[in-house]
C-alpha cells in the first residue's frame, strides 16, 4: 500500500470513530440527555475525540503494516442514563438506542 492511500485509510477510519462517538451523544441529547453536550462532546472536531493510542497511532500501525483488518477507538461520550426520558414512545429502548447510535452510524457510513 503507498504512503498517500495509508493516509486516506487511517483518516477514514478515524473520522468514522470520531462520527460514531457523536452519534451516541447525539441519540442521548435526543433522549433527553445534555451530559454530552455540557462536555463539549458532541462537535465533529477531532481534538475533542482523539484518544492518541486508538485514533492514531494503531490505525497508522495497521495500515503500515498491511494489516487485513483496521479498526480505531475515540474517547467515549458520556451520558447519564438517569438523564434519558422516563416518558414517551421508546423509554423502555432510551439506553439501547444510545448505544445502537454508534453501531448504527458506521453501517450508514460503509454504505
Amino acid at each position: 500500500m503507498a504512503f498517500g492511500d495509508i493516509i486516506v485509510v487511517v483518516i477514514i477510519i478515524v473520522f468514522s470513530a470520531i462520527i460514531h462517538e457523536v452519534m451516541h451523544g447525539v441519540a442521548a441529547e435526543w433522549l433527553g440527555d445534555k451530559t454530552a453536550r455540557y462536555a463539549g462532546r458532541i462537535t465533529l472536531n477531532p481534538l475533542s475525540h482523539l484518544d492518541p493510542m486508538g485514533s492514531v497511532l494503531l490505525p497508522l500501525i495497521l495500515a503500515i503494516t498491511n494489516s487485513p483488518i483496521f479498526f480505531a477507538w475515540a474517547k467515549p461520550v458520556p451520558y447519564n442514563p438517569y438523564n434519558l426520558r422516563a416518558d414517551g414512545l421508546f423509554r423502555r429502548w432510551n439506553e439501547a438506542i444510545v448505544a445502537g447510535a454508534g453501531p448504527a452510524s458506521n453501517l450508514v457510513i460503509a454504505l
